[in-house]
Protein backbone atom coordinates (compact mmCIF):
# COMPACT_ATOMS: atom_id res chain seq x y z
CA UNK A 1 0.00 0.00 0.00
CA UNK A 2 1.19 3.49 -0.73
CA UNK A 3 1.54 6.33 1.75
CA UNK A 4 -1.51 8.00 0.22
CA UNK A 5 -3.55 4.86 0.89
CA UNK A 6 -2.47 4.96 4.54
CA UNK A 7 -3.40 8.64 4.78
CA UNK A 8 -6.93 7.78 3.60
CA UNK A 9 -7.11 4.80 5.99
CA UNK A 10 -5.90 6.95 8.91
CA UNK A 11 -8.47 9.64 8.09
CA UNK A 12 -11.26 7.05 7.92
CA UNK A 13 -10.08 5.47 11.17
CA UNK A 14 -10.13 8.87 12.86
CA UNK A 15 -13.74 9.42 11.78
CA UNK A 16 -14.77 5.96 13.02
CA UNK A 17 -12.97 6.60 16.31
CA UNK A 18 -14.62 10.00 16.83
CA UNK A 19 -18.13 8.71 16.12
CA UNK A 20 -17.81 5.52 18.17
CA UNK A 21 -16.08 6.94 21.23
CA UNK A 22 -18.27 10.02 21.48
CA UNK A 23 -21.27 7.67 21.32
CA UNK A 24 -19.82 5.69 24.24
CA UNK A 25 -19.23 8.63 26.57
CA UNK A 26 -22.14 9.87 28.74
CA UNK A 27 -21.20 13.50 29.43
CA UNK A 28 -19.97 16.45 27.37
CA UNK A 29 -16.78 16.57 29.45
CA UNK A 30 -15.98 12.91 28.72
CA UNK A 31 -16.81 13.36 25.03
CA UNK A 32 -14.49 16.34 24.84
CA UNK A 33 -11.66 14.53 26.63
CA UNK A 34 -11.79 11.42 24.47
CA UNK A 35 -11.90 13.54 21.31
CA UNK A 36 -8.34 14.74 21.92
CA UNK A 37 -6.72 11.29 21.44
CA UNK A 38 -6.32 11.62 17.64
CA UNK A 39 -4.74 15.04 18.10
CA UNK A 40 -2.37 13.59 20.67
CA UNK A 41 -1.52 10.79 18.27
CA UNK A 42 -0.71 13.25 15.51
CA UNK A 43 1.31 15.56 17.76
CA UNK A 44 3.33 12.88 19.56
CA UNK A 45 3.34 9.75 17.38
CA UNK A 46 4.34 11.28 14.05
CA UNK A 47 7.38 13.29 15.29
CA UNK A 48 8.47 10.40 17.52
CA UNK A 49 8.33 7.99 14.57
CA UNK A 50 10.24 10.42 12.38
CA UNK A 51 13.01 10.73 14.97
CA UNK A 52 13.24 6.93 15.25
CA UNK A 53 13.37 6.58 11.47
CA UNK A 54 10.10 4.71 10.95
CA UNK A 55 8.38 5.00 7.59
CA UNK A 56 5.33 7.19 7.18
CA UNK A 57 3.28 4.14 6.22
CA UNK A 58 4.23 2.31 9.40
CA UNK A 59 3.46 5.39 11.50
CA UNK A 60 0.00 5.75 9.94
CA UNK A 61 -0.55 2.00 10.34
CA UNK A 62 0.29 2.26 14.05
CA UNK A 63 -1.94 5.31 14.49
CA UNK A 64 -4.86 3.54 12.79
CA UNK A 65 -4.38 0.35 14.81
CA UNK A 66 -4.32 2.20 18.12
CA UNK A 67 -7.51 4.12 17.34
CA UNK A 68 -9.30 0.98 16.17
CA UNK A 69 -8.18 -0.90 19.29
CA UNK A 70 -9.68 1.83 21.47
CA UNK A 71 -12.98 1.48 19.60
CA UNK A 72 -12.93 -2.32 19.96
CA UNK A 73 -12.11 -1.97 23.66
CA UNK A 74 -14.88 0.51 24.45
CA UNK A 75 -17.90 -0.21 22.25
CA UNK A 76 -18.84 -3.69 23.57
CA UNK A 77 -18.70 -2.53 27.21
CA UNK A 78 -19.86 1.03 26.61
CA UNK A 79 -22.80 0.94 29.02
CA UNK A 80 -20.62 -0.19 31.90
CA UNK A 81 -17.83 2.24 31.03
CA UNK A 82 -20.33 5.08 30.62
CA UNK A 83 -21.84 4.31 34.03
CA UNK A 84 -18.38 4.31 35.61
CA UNK A 85 -17.44 7.60 33.93
CA UNK A 86 -20.71 9.20 35.01
CA UNK A 87 -20.30 8.00 38.59
CA UNK A 88 -16.70 9.26 38.70
CA UNK A 89 -17.72 12.69 37.41
CA UNK A 90 -20.52 12.93 39.96
CA UNK A 91 -18.28 11.84 42.85
CA UNK A 92 -14.71 12.81 41.91
CA UNK A 93 -13.34 12.12 45.41
CA UNK A 94 -14.50 8.51 45.60
CA UNK A 95 -12.89 5.63 43.76
CA UNK A 96 -15.19 3.87 41.32
CA UNK A 97 -15.11 0.09 41.66
CA UNK A 98 -14.07 -1.39 38.33
CA UNK A 99 -16.37 -3.88 36.66
CA UNK A 100 -14.74 -7.31 36.25
CA UNK A 101 -16.44 -8.06 32.91
CA UNK A 102 -15.14 -4.79 31.49
CA UNK A 103 -11.66 -5.45 32.83
CA UNK A 104 -11.52 -8.93 31.30
CA UNK A 105 -12.86 -7.68 27.97
CA UNK A 106 -10.40 -4.79 27.82
CA UNK A 107 -7.45 -6.97 28.84
CA UNK A 108 -8.16 -9.80 26.41
CA UNK A 109 -9.07 -7.46 23.55
CA UNK A 110 -5.94 -5.42 24.09
CA UNK A 111 -3.78 -8.56 24.00
CA UNK A 112 -5.51 -9.77 20.82
CA UNK A 113 -5.21 -6.35 19.20
CA UNK A 114 -1.51 -6.08 19.93
CA UNK A 115 -0.93 -9.63 18.64
CA UNK A 116 -2.83 -8.84 15.42
CA UNK A 117 -0.94 -5.58 14.99
CA UNK A 118 2.42 -7.33 15.36
CA UNK A 119 1.35 -10.20 13.08
CA UNK A 120 0.29 -7.81 10.30
CA UNK A 121 3.28 -5.49 10.69
CA UNK A 122 5.42 -7.23 8.02
CA UNK A 123 2.71 -6.51 5.45
CA UNK A 124 3.14 -2.77 5.99
CA UNK A 125 6.90 -2.50 5.64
Amino acid sequence: MTTNDWVVIAAGTTIVYMVATRWCMPTPKAKRQISFAPLGGCVFLVPSAAVKGYSVSFTLYSYSCVLLMIVVLLVPVRKRVAADVLEQERNPWTKVQLNSVSLWWIGLSLAAGIAAMLYLRPLVE
